[in-house]
């Protein structure tokens, strides 16, 4: 047999109160794409961090073409050849890219100095190879989350790697770029590499990996050939259940207009835009990165001041000039990054899911920890949060959960209008499905829902009614009835208008 370019044997890793790691052995051969999956929580980036010497294992061994290694570090696990491609962004804001890309291992002149000159001239090199269209001196505070990712990735490429681990690498990349780095990985394999790859997206493991792993609960669940199996079967795996795929049937009986939106434009990001809301509708909103969906959202949340148009809550024609005002008037926004927009990761669950309404809690210069108790448990519960205790810091959750503590923060504010920008990005299927059970059961209770999402499927299954933009413009209006994957393309890619 093949020798494996990686082998983990026996792994385990135990934090206060959690063991995430229960006995891991895995594998993956040269040239191989070998998946990695599982729900949020169990255990992936845990095992990838230990492969890459940020965590110590209290058990097991890690083998590198079958010679035992120990990486007490993650420079010692690069020059052993293992490089993680981090889910979470590890960049220098105040450095150019080139710096980031060799960081710890600049190109040196005669004592010591750095050799700018080489440094620019392979940073570019390799930003050409990923169809990077920045230059390598371009400071990354100054970059794009999508082109950030790219740099992430560029770190691979500056060294003899014998094993590349991708963790989530896709989650802000677009359609293009995507293509770009799946050309990456195949150029990697095609070079003996082995690849792991960590991804919530099961079309893209379907389309890259050769092998599948999964794990749940912190212990191996079984590996698949890819070509072998199908998605209801790592699906069975993963979770120990089937989902349902079909598609979320219209809403019967909705209410009156909760939200009226009337040719609102903001200069040089959308232009135009009219649409409505009922209570107990959920309207999807789809479009390729820069239609201006996000920005429509921030704009009604009293983060963007329009340039023109006007917005009615309740019919009433009513100014949001910050989110204060957009929070009295009953709107209510879960953005699109969670970790740097939504929560605060080191303040614990309950003082993440209180804090818009800690005036309305205090007693003089206290909080009242008896109020913002029964708060965090009334939607821990509705929402099934699984959190250790209350005062468990956000950063120690899933995904999934972390998702769930920013929804219950909005929905504590009891609000008549509910925004969800990107609501499952990074999470994985089980919690996924749960959250679009949620998505439908707050429209059924009489919530007005808009959500924001660059997967087709998730706008599909969850709306009542689609909008498609493009270059800032609605140019469609679809139905549950009407809309198909074709026609829906078609309006993002600006090939049909409102008018077809």
């Amino acid at each position: 047999m093949t020798r494996p370019a990686l082998r983990l044997e026996g792994i385990v890793k135990t934090f206060p109160g959690v063991r995430a790691l229960d006995g891991v052995s895995f594998s993956v051969l040269p040239a191989e794409v070998h998946a990695l999956l599982g729900e949020n929580g169990a255990g992936k980036s845990t095992l990838m961090k230990v492969l890459a010497g940020m965590h110590q294992p209290d058990e097991g061994a890690i083998f590198i073409e079958e010679r035992r290694v120990v990486q007490r570090t993650p420079l010692e696990a690069k020059a052993n050849g293992v490089v993680l491609i981090h889910q979470e962004l590890s960049l220098a804001e105040e450095m150019t890219a080139a710096e980031n890309i060799f960081l710890g291992e600049l190109p040196r002149k005669r004592f010591g100095r750095v050799d700018w000159k080489t440094l620019h001239a392979r940073a570019g090199e390799i930003l050409a190879r990923l169809n990077c269209d920045f230059s390598p001196e371009t400071k990354v505070a100054k970059l794009s989350i999508a082109k950030k990712q790219m740099v992430e990735i560029a770190r691979a490429l500056t060294v003899d790697a014998k094993a590349v681990v991708f963790d989530e690498p896709t989650a802000s990349l677009t359609d293009a770029e995507k293509v770009v780095l799946f050309d990456v990985i195949r150029d990697l394999k095609s070079q003996g590499v082995g690849i792991v790859y960590i991804s919530h997206r099961m079309e893209e493991i379907f389309t890259i990996s050769d092998r599948i792993t999964v794990l749940r609960d912190g212990a191996c669940r079984g590996t698949l050939v890819t070509a072998a199996t199908d998605e209801d079967a790592v699906t069975q795996a993963m979770i120990g259940r089937s989902l349902d795929y079909s598609r979320n049937a219209a809403a019967a009986g909705h209410g009156e207009t909760a939200l009226e939106v009337r040719h609102l434009s903001c200069r040089g990001l959308f232009e135009d835009v009219s649409f409505s809301v009922r209570r107990g509708e959920v309207v999807g909103f789809y479009g390729l990165v820069g239609a201006g969906r996000t920005e429509i959202a921030e704009t009604l949340f009293g983060l963007r001041a329009p340039s023109a148009g006007e917005i009615l809550i309740d019919g009433q024609t009513t100014r949001i000039a910050s989110p204060v005002e957009a929070i009295a008037k009953g709107i209510s926004l879960v953005p699109e990054n969670r970790k740097e927009q939504g929560l605060v990761l080191g303040m614990s669950c309950r003082d993440n899911m209180t804090m818009p309404q800690v005036a309305g809690l205090s007693r003089g210069p206290f909080v009242s920890g008896s109020h913002e108790g029964e708060i965090y448990e009334r939607y821990r519960d509705r929402l099934a949060i699984k959190a250790p205790t209350p005062k468990t810091p956000a950063k120690n959750l899933s995904g999934g959960n972390q998702q769930k503590i920013v929804i219950g923060k909005w929905l504590a504010m009891d609000p008549k209008v509910l925004i969800v920008d990107e609501p499952t990005r990074g999470i994985d299927v089980g919690s996924k499905a749960e959250i679009h059970n949620l998505l439908r059961e707050l429209a059924r209770a009489g919530l007005a829902v808009i959500v924001i999402s660059s997967e087709m499927p998730e706008v599909l299954h969850v709306s009542d009614r689609v909008i498609a933009m493009y270059h800032g413009r609605i140019m469609r209006e679809f139905t549950a009835e009407e809309v198909n994957e074709d026609n829906l393309i078609q309006a993002i890619s600006g090939i049909s208008s409102r008018a077809a």
